[in-house]
């Protein structure tokens, strides 16, 4: 089956044209198998830098599985991904990088700043410099003032923006956030889009993934997936446009449908 739909090749959404620069993350007919599973089927994208991109689907749509493979957790049974020209999983590229999980990757027993502290010397920052970062991204993600309290004794919420911190701790290029929003209030839900939004301003590619068909307008372009498959492609308003649906949730169930008439 082809990864590029009617959509993504009538507007060359995400597509490189002679000419241009290699985009800073290049997905290449990714194939995943997992068994009799086929978590990914024959997926191809391409991100320039400044952007937010943004994975749509419901769970079970290989999103998680997409994520892994690009940041260079897991390996592709086909295809291929390059990020800054080098083919994933690479050494060379890591410190670009920043991955915000679904699981909680904080020591729960250590404090927000010693958690912070940890993160970035692993990104081998040290002394002065590591300071300034940690004071910088508790800043940006409002935890100044919980700066000592033992992550354990944090709400679901805070715990996010301590994750979101520690992704960004080392200025990373790159930052993929896999369902960064789910369990977080409305207000804190605006309050990441936001950070995103002037994380974009500075140059910082983002890839998102979420299954709030609200939030897929916040993103430069989507990729809609559904069990493994890319459905369609695009910027949010034209997706819908080009569907002939007045809502996101419609304008997915329209593509949905597409994909099973071709099958």
């Amino acid at each position: 089956m082809s990864g590029t739909s009617p959509i993504s090749a009538a507007n060359g959404a995400g597509h490189v044209v002679a000419g241009q620069a290699e985009p800073l993350v290049a997905v290449r007919r990714v194939t995943k198998v997992f068994g009799r599973l086929r978590a990914l089927d024959d997926v191809s994208m391409s991100i320039p830098a400044g952007e937010t991109y943004g994975l749509i689907g419901p769970n079970g749509s290989g999103k998680t599985t997409l994520i892994r493979i690009i940041v260079g957790l897991a390996r592709p049974t086909a295809g291929e991904v390059r990020i800054l020209g080098q083919r994933m999983p690479s050494r060379q590229v890591a410190r670009d990088i920043g991955y915000m999980t679904q699981n909680n990757a904080l020591y729960l027993e250590l404090t927000v700043r010693e958690n912070l502290e940890f993160f970035g010397a692993i990104y081998g920052l040290r002394g002065r410099r590591l300071k300034e970062r940690v004071d910088a991204v508790l800043e940006m993600v409002d935890l100044t003032d919980r700066a000592g309290s033992i992550v354990d004794t944090l709400s679901g919420g805070m715990r996010q923006r301590v994750l979101l911190a520690s992704a960004l701790i080392h200025e990373p290029r790159l930052l993929l956030l896999d369902e960064p929003t789910v369990g977080i209030d409305p207000e804190l839900r605006i309050a990441f889009w936001e950070h995103f939004a002037r994380l974009n301003a500075q140059g910082v590619t983002i890839i998102v993934s979420t299954h709030h068909l609200d939030e897929a307008a916040r993103c430069h372009r989507l990729a809609l997936l559904r069990f493994g498959a890319l459905l369609a492609e695009g910027q949010p308003a034209e997706l819908v446009r080009l569907s002939g649906k007045t809502t996101m949730e419609e304008a997915f169930l329209y593509y949905a449908m597409c994909r099973n008439e071709q099958e």
